[in-house]
């Protein structure tokens, strides 16, 4: 996490800009923002059969 607004340059030379507050950084690079999280690195909770029960 950093205090934002942010400015970033990758090593390609692209700018990345986010005035946000607060920013993540992606480390796994599966981001679709990259280099800013998406949480794209959170699986996807499934519900489990347990969990659904009918009255």
């Amino acid at each position: 996490m950093v205090q934002g607004p942010v400015r970033i340059e990758t090593p390609d030379g692209a700018v990345v800009e986010s005035d946000r507050f607060m920013v993540a950084i992606c480390m796994c690079r599966r981001s679709k923002t990259y280099p800013l999280c998406d949480t794209s690195h959170r699986r996807k909770q499934r519900d489990e059969p347990s969990a659904q029960r009918t009255p």
